[in-house]
């Protein structure tokens, strides 16, 4: 069957993906072989495949086709993750634009709502991953929903809550006022913002005399509950126990005393607003001051907002900021840069909110996480994540894991009596039941005096049980998968959720199985175009993934992001990457075309080329080896391929084909052929791993395969010892081939006719490559002189001289010629320069750089002249 002349990635690629499914080469089952273990990082059910999706699960793959090769029982467990805020906001932006509201419906039907919108959209983006070649055990798939993945969830709240580590409390919490719900610290992304300071009078109450107090956001005066001065201020020594009247809404305040106050700060006078910041919260609780919450949970005004009710708090401040103007107690007005905190989730501005929640107590299971990562029981790569790591887990809050949200896993908590403090916490109603009549003392309960939390958790609450869930390792801790698959081998993941669920996956493997949830966690950089800015939708500058795999075939899109991509290190994508790439497939498909196009032998004799060509590349290709294997054991995944690129380009592609490539017209010797397609062989397995489709695709045209012979499945080649001696000779011997091509290029010799050819040999290099050379040089006679041979063409390679006499290989009179005019060009460009430089006030006043150019342009050109003066004495 003819090979086709043109690499088909599309076609190829549906073909093998479709064969590796039907024979089942993903899936892994408990045997006797040692497991490599990879869990996905689930990306949210909704989403679609963007850039950084593609740069982490190409890595993965890397990964885990490397470890199938090399004979371990490779699983790589996919899934996706519920995402309760994202999905959440997506359905009832659905329901609002077919005139639903959320609120007018029951739970059941707003869940059944998402439920649909989930098995419409949702395991897009796995199907997306099957076109980058991703090999994940698609039997394994699963979700964070699914019904023992929150099973497991619910046992694990219950189990922490029976522990004393779950607690509800009233609390200060971040509040999204777009998703409505609570998120915690670590949700929230803190941004330098350019804002304003304004300095409002309050009036003391039985008194001329004005108080000045400086705020960000004026809009929170109707809440204010008192003014707060410090005792060691003589400033103000005289206002102690006396009240102030806040504008607008003309409330009585007490001033108060503490010394938590900035006596630098603005005024030295501080309004204390305990609904809508936490530091003022604290003030308040210490000296029992009021709580006057003014927001809705839009973040629109309530009723304490008097005439601005309703109104949304921006717009709100700025109307205030005009009416205090107009009472004539707005001060100044001074340009202030603050933090301000916005939702990771929605990107809307973060309102510090009094809420009921639930939390997770965090301090005693960050310290067994945190003393695996810096014992290096737990591998961070780079290690450069480290400190990060430290202070996260060194000043870990506790973990606020309750949301406002239907979609997600309800709290099992069930409130009866008075509904606030009556609660308790199980698994099902039925036992719920059972421990509120035991905690009642109220045998009469039923089941309608019940009534369940309506909080979902956090998401990450069920992805941080991710490692051992998938393996049903909470519900049946001794089953035979999580003993064999846990702990996994790698993660790869992306640095900005290091604390948000790496850090969470390792405290919840110490507290439910006592170990380490995986031994190594890669982190990947940020995909980022030529102006270092994040890929993202709203910027319209990342690429559609399935159109590069469309354009450049999922080889040629893996190759391309992976080059580029150091571990940690942002990757500055571009385009031509793939393009490279895609290069890189057709190189190797045009090689293999070359290899199966030789007629072959049997009764030819092997030529001592094929001989030393063998022996050269074998020896390449075993050094090459031991150094991806150093690169992969440091995870330099990039590394890894620019060393195999270079391999299989370079070295085999431009000199090894070519070594043992016969005469034009001839036939290949039977036992040089078959060592070709060994180190073919050997090739497409270290290539399998970054480009599956191309090297699976030659691996079966080189000959029939049986299912159990398909290159996925082949064994990895073994490192062994090589002759360093004969790659050192080969080095020089390149150079030289290089040296005889670039004569022959300058002075148009032919490469179809031989010359004779002539070495100085000051090094006494090995004449082991002198076959080699003879055949690529096309040389007709290779004599060793002993000493400078006139009249030739001649170039160094170290310190040995090679020499191509001139007679029948070039015109002597026009390259005479030639180089005369050359030499008289060059030496009128150096009196210009010299002419130049001979200027003391061009020297004096030019900046030093240009100087610097000129002088370097005439030490060129003297250079040059002296060269050509040496030919045309040879050539004379």
């Amino acid at each position: 069957m003819a090979i086709a002349s043109k690499y088909n990635a599309k076609q190829v690629e549906e073909k093998w993906y479709k064969y590796w499914m039907e024979n089942r080469y993903f899936h892994s089952e408990v045997d006797e072989r040692e497991p490599y273990t990879i869990v996905i990082p689930p990306p949210n059910v909704t989403g679609v495949l963007h850039m950084g999706h593609m740069l982490n699960n190409t890595i993965q793959d890397v990964l885990v086709r490397r470890a199938r090769l090399k004979g371990f029982n490779a699983c790589w467990v996919p899934g996706t993750d519920h995402a309760s805020i994202a999905t959440e906001a997506k359905v009832v932006a659905k329901l609002k634009a077919e005139g639903i509201d959320k609120n007018s419906l029951t739970r059941e039907e707003f869940l059944q709502h998402a439920w649909d919108w989930t098995h419409k959209h949702g395991g897009i983006i796995l199907e997306q991953l099957k076109k980058l070649g991703a090999s994940c055990d698609w039997d394994r798939t699963k979700f964070t929903m699914d019904e023992k993945m929150s099973a497991s969830v619910i046992k694990v709240f219950v189990d922490l809550y029976e522990k004393g580590l779950i607690y509800r409390g009233y609390r200060m919490v971040n509040w999204d006022p777009e998703a409505k719900t609570t998120l915690s610290d670590e949700e929230v992304i803190y941004q330098e913002k350019q804002g304003n300071l304004y300095y409002l009078n309050y009036k003391i109450v039985d008194s001329d005399e004005m108080v000045t107090i400086a705020t960000t956001r004026p809009e929170t005066i109707l809440g204010d509950t008192a003014i707060c001065i410090n005792p060691n201020d003589e400033r103000f020594k005289h206002l102690k126990g006396k009240k102030a009247i806040v504008p607008v809404c003309d409330r009585e305040i007490p001033i108060i005393e503490d010394e938590y106050v900035d006596m630098e700060f603005g005024t030295g006078c501080l309004k204390v607003t305990p609904a809508h910041d936490e530091n003022d919260k604290m003030l308040g609780d210490k000296h029992n001051l009021e709580v006057i919450d003014i927001f809705n949970d839009d973040a629109s005004l309530n009723d304490y907002g008097l005439h601005y009710k309703g109104k949304d708090r921006f717009v709100a401040r700025k109307e205030i900021i005009q009416e205090l103007e107009e009472l004539g107690v707005l001060v100044k007005t001074e340009e202030h840069i603050n933090k301000v905190g916005t939702s990771e989730r929605t990107g809307a501005v973060i309102e510090p909110k009094l809420s009921d929640q639930w939390f997770l107590k965090m301090k005693d299971m960050a310290q067994p996480a945190l003393e695996a990562v810096v014992n290096k029981d737990i591998n961070l790569v780079p290690d450069k994540f480290l400190n990060t790591y430290k202070h996260w887990m060194e000043n870990v809050r506790d973990w606020n894991i309750s949301r406002q949200l239907w979609w997600g896993h309800q709290i099992p908590a069930w409130y009866y009596g008075n509904g606030k403090e009556d609660f308790v916490v199980a698994e099902t109603e039925a036992v719920a039941l059972e421990k509120a009549k035991k905690q009642s003392g109220d045998a009469s309960l039923q089941a309608s005096d019940l009534s369940r939390d309506k909080d979902a958790l956090d998401t990450w609450f069920s992805s941080w049980l991710w490692p051992m869930s998938v393996f049903n390792g909470i519900l049946e801790p001794e089953n035979p998968e999580i003993e064999y698959y846990y702990p996994t081998n790698d993660l790869v993941t992306a640095p900005e959720i290091l604390f948000f669920w790496v850090a969470r996956m390792i405290m919840a493997g110490y507290e439910y199985r006592g170990e380490k949830p995986f031994k190594n966690v890669y982190l990947t950089g940020i995909v980022r175009d030529k102006q270092r800015r994040k890929m993202s939708k709203s910027l319209g500058n990342s690429p559609d993934p399935l159109g590069l795999i469309e354009q450049y075939g999922a080889d040629g899109v893996r190759v391309g992001m992976l080059l580029s991509s150091p571990a940690g290190n942002d990757l500055m994508f571009e385009e031509e990457l793939c393009k490279q790439g895609s290069a890189f497939s057709n190189k190797i498909w045009n090689a293999f075309r070359l290899v199966k196009g030789w007629e072959v032998s049997e009764e030819k004799e092997q030529a001592e080329t094929s001989r030393i060509a063998i022996n050269w590349y074998t020896a390449k290709f075993r050094k090459s080896l031991a150094e991806i294997e150093d690169h992969f054991s440091k995870y330099r995944i990039s590394d890894a391929l620019m060393s195999t690129y270079k391999l299989v380009w370079d070295d085999y592609c431009s000199w090894f084909l070519e070594m043992v490539k016969p005469a034009y017209g001839e036939p290949i010797d039977g036992t040089t052929y078959k060592a070709v397609i060994a180190i073919l062989e050997d090739n497409l397995k270290i290539l399998h791993p970054f480009m599956p489709f191309v090297s699976e695709e030659i691996w079966q045209e080189i000959t029939t395969r049986i299912p159990q012979e398909a290159l996925i499945v082949a064994k990895w080649p073994e490192l062994k010892d090589f002759d360093q001696n004969i790659i050192e000779e080969f080095a020089i011997a390149s150079e030289v081939i290089a040296g005889i091509r670039k004569i022959r290029k300058e002075k148009n010799i032919s490469f179809k006719n031989t010359i004779d050819f002539m070495v100085l040999n000051n090094e006494n290099t090995s004449e082991v490559f002198d076959p080699v050379i003879r055949k690529m040089g096309n040389i007709a006679e290779f004599q060793t002189v002993d000493k400078q041979v006139e009249g030739a063409l001649s170039f160094r390679v170290r310190s040995n001289e090679y020499y191509i006499p001139i007679t029948g290989a070039v015109d002597v009179e026009a390259e005479i010629n030639k180089m005369e005019e050359e030499l008289e060009y060059t030496r009128g460009f150096l009196k210009t320069v010299d002419k130049k430089l001979s200027n003391e006030r061009f020297v004096n006043n030019a900046p030093e750089k240009v100087v610097a150019v000129e002088k370097a342009k005439k030490a060129d050109a003297e250079a040059r002249i002296k060269a050509l003066e040496a030919s045309l004495k040879n050539l004379k």
